[in-house]
C-alpha cells in the first residue's frame, strides 16, 4: 500500500483564521497513518486531513491519487478507512478522540 505524504507546501500547525466572535471546538490527536496530528471537534475528517498537510485521501485500483471532490457525500472521491471500516467518506465523517485513519485503495468491500 502506498501512504500519503504530507505537503510540503502547507505548515501543519496553521489554519484559517477565524472571524471574530467564531472559535474552533475542543482539540484533539486523530492517527493518520500511524502519525499523530492535531484536528478540532467540529471538523470533518476531509478537513483535518488537508490541514495537516494530506490532500490524497485514496487512490482507485489503478492507482490513481483521488481527494475531495464535492464535499458534501456525493461523490465518493474521498473514501477512507476509519477506525477499521473501509469506504468512509472523510467529507461526511467528523473526527473523534484518538481515531484512526489510514488511506484506501480502490474500493474495499465491507
Amino acid at each position: 500500500m502506498t501512504h500519503w505524504k504530507r505537503s510540503e507546501r502547507i505548515n501543519p500547525q496553521s489554519r484559517m483564521p477565524l472571524p471574530k466572535g467564531v472559535s474552533r471546538g475542543t482539540q484533539i490527536s486523530i492517527v493518520v497513518n500511524d502519525a499523530t496530528v492535531t484536528a478540532f471537534e467540529g471538523e470533518s475528517v476531509a478537513t483535518a486531513l488537508m490541514a495537516s498537510g494530506y490532500g490524497i485521501m485514496r487512490t482507485t485500483k489503478n492507482g490513481e491519487p483521488r481527494s475531495v471532490f464535492c464535499g458534501m457525500g456525493v461523490c465518493f472521491d474521498c473514501l477512507v478507512v476509519v477506525d477499521q471500516v473501509p469506504n468512509s467518506r472523510a467529507c461526511m465523517t467528523w473526527v473523534k478522540p484518538d481515531m484512526r485513519i489510514s488511506q484506501q485503495q480502490g474500493l474495499t468491500s465491507m
